[in-house]
């Protein structure tokens, strides 16, 4: 690997074109390269809608927004914009868009490329070869890429490995405290305020597929028995339909006086007002989704729900943690820092698969065995320790 101290770019282009959760998890990466360039100017380039965990962070002077499908004209638009402007291209996601905008945008660019399958069937060893012969052209054009590992390599370490290059010893990006940094906080709407009383719990059960998704019975079993505890409970959600819809659905399923004790929050909260809300919470529950990840780093103890998902990939980040692996890839209950993540039975866990039926609509055995009586345990000990 060469050596790349001695370079200071004084314009650098972060690239993250996925989803808000992606766009978060780069923020160690910003503040690193803030310590490596305290003088250089950092932009960011994303989806529409999807920067919303940026807000305030003060590394960034400039969001460049572009729509997930652009048209020709936008295209055009957007790469006279870029247009050799960077001296630095950071591209964190291996999509060959984001590597065209970084090829356009910046002299000199580092990548992340997609990871390999790792069978040893005749069909797996297609894909790795289809998938080699895709990172070609990006390792070509790059001055230092670091491969995917969705079960080995955290996606923090991921994309902190790729300032290894600027650094004389790359041991340097992990011998350190390393931090998440959510967005800046937005008051909360006086409706939401006048209805919130301590101590609450905020419950974010909507997923962005469905084999992310916990049965519904379990959560009327958690919430009833957190209710009886003396929390009153938030039900936060995307403005989604289907996140609208499953918080509706929950909320049916509990008796009156439980009722009484829930607030539905679903579409009612930017980002920065969702971190605001946890900043308060005595507890955070949720899936294996973005907001999970907000609650994580806005340092609210944080109990998630894991089934397909490696916790080694995308767990979300304990605060503070030194070292490039917090998790192990399999343990029913692990809790590091403020974060306890939960995993189903079965050997087969975490396939990282789309579910059983490997289909964004499928369902996830390990979650439907992933029974309400291992999630009170965890709650009670995060509270003793309170």
């Amino acid at each position: 690997m060469s050596n790349y101290s001695k370079l200071k770019p004084k314009k650098v282009l972060f690239i993250a074109t996925r989803q808000i959760g992606d766009v978060l998890v780069t923020t160690p990466l910003i503040s690193k390269a803030r310590e490596l360039w305290p003088d250089a100017e950092f932009h960011f380039l994303g989806y529409r809608g999807k920067l919303e965990m940026l807000h305030g962070n003060p590394n960034i002077s400039e969001m460049i927004e572009t729509s997930d499908r652009p048209k020709f004209k936008e295209y055009l638009s957007l790469f006279n914009r870029l247009f050799q402007r960077y001296d630095l291209a950071i591209v964190t996601q291996p999509s060959d868009r984001a590597y065209l905008y970084g090829l356009v945008a910046a002299f000199r660019r580092v990548g992340v490329l997609g990871g390999h399958p790792q069978g040893k069937d005749v069909q797996d060893s297609q894909r790795r070869s289809k998938s080699e012969k895709q990172n070609a052209w990006k390792k070509f054009i790059c001055m230092h890429t670091v491969d995917v590992d969705y079960f080995k390599q955290h996606v923090i370490a991921e994309k902190l490995r790729l300032l290894e290059c600027f650094f004389k010893n790359s041991a340097e990006l992990f011998s350190k405290p390393i931090t998440v940094t959510p967005p800046a906080g937005e008051p909360l709407s006086p409706a939401i305020i006048n209805e919130l009383k301590q101590p609450f719990v905020v419950v974010h059960s909507g997923p962005l597929t469905a084999y992310k998704r916990w049965p519904l019975a379990f959560w009327q079993e958690l919430i009833t028995w957190l209710v009886k505890k003396g929390f009153q409970v938030v039900l936060s959600a995307s403005p989604a339909k289907q996140d609208m819809q499953l918080n509706q659905d929950i909320i049916s399923l509990l008796d009156d006086a439980c009722k009484k004790q829930v607030i539905d929050a679903a579409g009612k909260l930017t980002i920065p007002q969702a971190g605001t809300l946890i900043r308060s919470a005595a507890l955070y529950i949720g899936v294996d989704t973005s907001i999970t990840h907000l609650a994580a780093a806005c340092n609210t103890p944080t109990i998630t729900l894991f089934g397909a998902t490696p916790p080694t990939n995308f767990g979300p980040w304990p605060n503070d943690f030194i070292g490039e692996q917090p998790y192990q890839l399999r343990a029913r209950t692990q809790t590091i820092g403020n974060v306890t993540i939960l995993q189903g039975p079965g050997e087969c866990v975490p396939c990282r698969k789309a579910g059983c039926l490997d289909k964004a609509d499928s369902y996830s055995e390990c979650l439907d065995l992933l029974e309400p009586k291992q999630v009170i345990e965890a709650i009670e000990k995060v509270l003793s320790t309170q």
